[in-house]
């Protein structure tokens, strides 16, 4: 058996190495990886070479310590099961499925301090999900919905796909998600969404209008999530907004910008615009919040929503660059693709 690292190793092309299987330090485990999940928005960006040169990768985890430049192996998805621990680790570990915030690669050693173990009852096709869990949490969060309020989602990949279904647990007036593409509005209205529009079509848009427009006010949107990747379409979230409506951009758009409206209505309405990144918690949470709790609840959501339904993509890592391609070419025919890895 050998290691299967996947590096990204300039714009739109990627390789897989191969290389002996590492060893486990004393303090370390042996992961083998089942599962690793695509993000198809920040891999996207780094597989098209879109993000700022120089930037740190993620200072919050570990394996992704370093900085965004060409080769680089990236991904932070992964669920697997420890095959080996070091001396100075408890041997019970061998054994368990874990997930990590880890680059795609069949094997890897990591202290187990860095492991989330599956809860009984997960499999690992659900807990694949847990990156993508955890930040629909944090932006639900970040956004602090209020029973009643009318709710939209711009941009139904698989983070605002799970974000839709976090916020269909609250008792919201209207839940709205908005995107082009007829098969993730489906999955949006399967997993709790009122209605569902491409935000361009007449009809669409009629539909949204009076669904607003059903209760009091203004017939705006009270709480917007934008979470496309286009930062165009932060103009569009602008024009569903009314007096001091809140907008969360969960978005990470990279090194791609566009002219934003902020003339007119915004000014005057006090149109709230925040950031929500998972790496951290925001500043009002943390008195009462850790990671850890966050975590707790993360895997609540994963077990009430069973998100493994989203997977509609499987490849093997050799066929990696195929998998890029298809999502980076043909955006539409699929929510989540996994890779996946040879067995031992």
């Amino acid at each position: 058996m050998r290691q299967l690292s996947l590096f990204f190793n300039r714009p739109l092309t990627m390789e897989v190495r191969e290389g002996p299987l590492p060893e486990p330090a004393p303090d370390q485990v042996l992961v083998a990886t089942r599962l690793s999940a695509i993000s198809a928005g920040t891999e996207l960006l780094v597989f098209k070479g879109l993000f700022p040169e120089d930037m740190a990768v993620d200072a919050s985890i570990p394996s992704l310590s370093g900085r965004f430049a060409y080769p680089l192996a990236y991904g932070y998805s992964c669920v697997g099961e420890v095959t080996a621990s070091g001396s100075g680790v408890d041997p019970g570990w061998i054994g368990r499925r874990v997930f990590a915030f880890h680059p795609h690669e069949s094997h890897f050693v990591v202290s187990p301090e860095h492991l989330l173990p599956l809860p009984a009852g997960i499999s690992m096709e659900d807990g694949v999900f847990l990156a993508g869990m955890e930040t629909a949490v944090n932006l639900v969060m970040d956004g602090r919905p209020v029973i009643g309020e009318r709710v939209m989602v711009w941009g139904l990949g698989v983070v605002g796909l799970l974000t839709t279904a976090v916020l269909a647990q609250f008792p919201l007036a209207v839940l709205a998600g908005v995107d082009p593409v007829a098969t993730r509005r489906q999955a949006a209205l399967d997993l709790g969404a009122h209605l569902a529009s491409t935000g361009m079509e007449a009809d669409g848009d009629c539909a949204l209008a009076e669904s607003f427009s059903s209760t009091p006010g203004d017939g705006k949107a009270d709480l917007i999530f934008e979470l496309s990747g286009n930062p165009q379409a932060l103009n569009g979230a602008l024009s569903w907004s009314g007096f001091h409506s809140r907008i969360v951009i969960g978005s990470w758009y990279g090194a791609k910008s566009t002219p934003i409206d902020l003339g007119g209505r915004y000014h005057r309405d006090r149109v709230a615009i925040t950031s929500s990144q998972v790496g951290t918690l925001a500043p009002m949470f943390t008195g009462r919040w850790s990671k850890a709790r966050r975590f707790q609840t993360v895997w609540q959501m994963v077990r009430a929503v069973r998100p493994s339904t989203l997977i509609t993509h499987r490849f093997d890592i050799r066929e990696a660059q195929r998998a890029y391609d298809l999502l980076a070419d043909e955006p539409r025919d699929g929510l989540q693709a996994v890779l996946t890895y040879p067995a031992e």
